[in-house]
């Protein structure tokens, strides 16, 4: 694309008012409001990690644009309902950012990493109370509800740590573990009552966050990665299944797990 016809921000922020626009828009951009957005806003941040993960930087690019489309959506609604604009936002942030690094934009100095962090989150928890509002001086103030749930389960996890409410190493985690394991089983056997399958499944997986937190494992790449390996395998499985003449479907369970070890064996997986 030469420099004659490359688009600006502005140009983007224009295109978002006539795709808005009631009379000459695009009927299904006019109908969305902040909530049907959401959605899309989250799909996007996280097509923006994949990109970055299969380090497919032409995929990155697109992803971001995708990704700033959603911001300049949110702040082009806002701007139509009189509560802000896109400048207002970009104004926000920039104005965040040199407040919570006076180290950087300022005069301040701090001895290490550790202390940087630790005012930080002094600044922070500044920026709540000037909010206003009843104070909130709890360890776990502040995390947000719109976290993923397994994101925001370490991050109270972390913020409990630093009151010193953890555990001193990982074996006290695998004992909790296999604890919780055993009251879904048990669960199981005693009525497979939903409410409560669901509250010791959640147990469960609040553990494994845990564990994964003691570990030093972002459950979110762990799981993608999870995810990649098991349809690595399955469609390789689907390929051994077409080869041989007879679909996976149609073999059962004995036979699709003999295709699966031979899956893992082709991918060089050693892993469950």
């Amino acid at each position: 694309m030469s420099a004659a016809t490359r688009h600006s921000l502005e140009d983007l922020l224009a295109i978002m008012a006539r795709l808005r626009d009631p009379q000459r828009g695009c009927p299904w951009d006019v109908q969305q409001d902040f909530t049907s957005i959401a959605r899309y806003t989250i799909e996007e941040a996280y097509e923006v990690v994949d990109a970055i993960d299969r380090q497919d930087w032409r995929d990155l690019r697109d992803e971001l644009g995708d990704l700033l489309l959603q911001v300049v959506f949110h702040a082009q609604m806002a701007k139509e309902a009189g509560l802000f604009d896109f400048a207002d936002v970009a104004h926000a942030i920039s104005d965040k950012m040199i407040r919570r690094h006076p180290h950087v934009f300022g005069d301040e100095r701090y001895a290490d990493a550790e202390a940087q962090k630790q005012a930080w989150e002094a600044i922070k928890a500044a920026e709540r109370e000037a909010k206003g509002g009843r104070p909130d001086d709890s360890a776990l103030a502040g995390i947000s509800h719109g976290l993923p749930e397994w994101k925001r389960a370490q991050k109270l996890q972390e913020r409990a740590a630093k009151v010193g409410f953890d555990w001193p190493d990982e074996q006290p985690v695998f004992d909790k573990l296999l604890e919780e394991v055993e009251e879904v089983r048990a669960e199981f056997v005693d009525g497979r009552d939903p409410r409560r399958l669901e509250d010791e499944i959640g147990d469960v997986l609040f553990v494994v966050a845990n564990l994964a937190r003691h570990a030093g494992v972002d459950v979110s790449q762990a799981l993608r990665h999870a995810n990649a390996k098991f349809e690595r395998r399955f469609r390789r499985m689907e390929e051994l299944a077409r080869a041989e003449g007879r679909p996976l479907a149609e073999r059962d369970l004995a036979a699709q797990e003999a295709l699966w070890q031979r899956a893992k064996r082709d991918g060089g997986d050693t892993g469950a």
